[in-house]
């Protein structure tokens, strides 16, 4: 029986089991499957991760109440952070992005030169938008988190608007698959078609961890390191 949240001693089959899209998330840590019945806690030591940092993703990405308090956040090793965030920008348009294009290709072939277009322009309006994101994050608030996480001044604070930005991002999702279930007739291709919905659908789910990691513990502790100094 899973109590609260999840905690060190809990084996790590037992996490994955109670939230199998954390099988997702693995490979963004470095941590294969073939758990055994070795604790969350000895898996992190295996594989040289602060165990704090790893539990608060696994937690955040399982529980919609969790979220760690002011204390709790000072007190996580966040070495790991921004390796995360990047190898979850990695996932996204080198695994996600690229597997729902292939079948969003097909079905466009299939819908008619009218809506095979829009889905088409529309996904790769998509695409460029994310990756514009994700650029900007990587070339201003990433190094600016390490900076300070290095003891290196605070020169500005980073702006909540990037915030706003995820938000564009999962809401255009459901652009998508309201285009996808109004006018794309699904006559000879529904397998796939459902497949194309299911893809969208979990790259959306994925996105808003990602949205809310970034938002309510990434932002945070910057803040929280750029009073520090300031004080």
């Amino acid at each position: 029986m899973i109590g609260r949240f999840f905690t060190s001693r809990m084996k790590m089959a037992d996490v994955v089991a109670t939230n199998h899209t954390l099988i997702l998330a693995m490979p963004r840590f470095g941590i294969p499957l073939g758990f055994g019945e070795r604790s969350v806690q000895e898996i992190c030591a295996q594989y040289g991760l602060p165990v704090d940092f790893v539990l608060l993703i696994f937690n955040v990405y399982t529980f919609d109440d969790y979220l760690p308090d002011e204390d709790g956040l000072m007190r996580t090793d966040f070495s790991p952070l921004v390796p995360y965030l990047e190898a979850s920008h990695r996932y996204y348009l080198n695994e996600r992005l690229p597997h729902i294009e292939r079948h969003l290709l097909h079905v466009a072939g299939s819908a008619g030169e009218r809506y095979g277009s829009i889905l088409k322009h529309f996904f790769e309006d998509y695409r460029k938008e994310v990756v514009e994101h994700f650029d900007s994050e990587e070339r201003d608030v990433f190094p600016y988190l390490e900076s300070l996480m290095n003891g290196g001044r605070a020169e500005r604070p980073v702006s909540e608007h990037f915030a706003d930005n995820h938000t564009d991002l999962v809401d255009k999702l459901g652009d998508l698959t309201q285009i996808l279930y109004k006018y794309i007739p699904c006559e000879g291709f529904a397998e796939e078609l459902n497949e194309l919905v299911f893809a969208i659908m979990q790259l959306s789910a994925d996105l808003e961890k990602h949205a809310l990691i970034e938002e309510k513990i990434l932002l945070p502790y910057i803040q929280q390191l750029e009073r520090r100094q300031e004080g």
